[in-house]
């Protein structure tokens, strides 16, 4: 399969921080630089978590309104804003992140063991903020952890909480979901809906070779500092622009052209790029 690619760059995450990674972006700024150090490199779509002055992982709107606006004035990537926020944050307050109406944001539908933690997703909150973000015209992104999780994203489709064409991440490599495997990711693929548009997240030393699978796919892709802290064995990556930087190449090596932010949002059915916050 071919066609042109898009690109997301997840920049921070919840779990690492400035001692795992020095170069790890966790201010309002530093966010904002590395996603336009990572749009320069060919990414269309920045994944934001958020984190507070400490460097833990927040919901704070403020955060994220000054992160949104920082990102608008270094460049222009689609934002998509993480509700996963952190393990110890619960939905009721990551939900509330919707209502800086990012171009995008996740939608975990399932509660799961995520490592040594519980990711607690209740099943009546995930329905509330899937009718929100419609309301909102803030495109879910569908974290799929599992295949159980798959079936739970198809029933809100048919209750009329989702719309296609759905747009799923299939992360594979988690403590708790599901291995990084070939057959795992390709039996998820089998199973979800042909209008879909999906990527790969794979985590840590999976990053690579299960990501350049999904491009050989047909797959968006997307990598960054969240999902590897390493370039390759025993090297760490400088920034998510060099992880961002690899992915072109593998793309255009398989004659995949990749998608600006604006040709990314027509592809993704996106009213607009971003709005401005109030």
């Amino acid at each position: 399969m071919s066609g042109p690619v898009t690109l997301t760059a997840a920049l921070t995450g919840p779990i690492a921080t400035k001692a795992d990674h020095p170069a790890l972006p966790v201010t309002p700024d530093e966010i904002a630089v590395a996603a336009a150090e990572s749009t320069a490199a060919g990414a269309a779509i920045v994944h934001v978590h958020l984190r507070d002055d400490e460097g833990r992982p927040t919901a704070d709107l403020d955060v994220a309104h000054r992160v949104i606006d920082a990102i608008g004035e270094r460049c222009d990537a689609l934002v998509q804003m993480s509700t996963g926020v952190g393990l110890g944050v619960p939905l009721s307050e990551r939900a509330q992140l919707v209502e800086v109406r990012p171009a995008m944001a996740t939608l975990n539908v399932c509660s799961m063991t995520f490592g040594a933690g519980e990711f607690l997703n209740p099943a009546d909150e995930v329905r509330r903020l899937a009718a929100r973000m419609a309301e909102l015209g803030v495109k879910p992104e569908l974290e799929i952890y599992d295949t159980g999780h798959l079936d739970v994203a198809l029933e809100l489709l048919a209750d009329g909480l989702l719309v296609e064409p759905l747009q799923f991440s299939i992360v594979l490599g988690v403590r708790g979901g599901m291995a990084a495997t070939p057959e795992n990711l390709l039996s998820l693929v089998r199973r979800m809906p042909p209008t879909a548009v999906w990527q790969v997240v794979a985590i840590g030393r999976s990053n690579l070779p299960i990501t350049a699978m999904g491009l050989a796919l047909g797959a968006n892709a997307r990598t960054g500092l969240e999902d590897t802290l390493l370039i390759r064995r025993g090297e760490p990556a400088r920034s998510s622009a060099q992880l961002v930087a690899r992915l072109a190449a593998i793309a255009g090596a398989l004659e995949r052209p990749l998608n600006s932010p604006a040709q990314a949002a027509l592809a993704l059915g996106l009213a607009t790029a971003s709005s401005p916050t109030p």
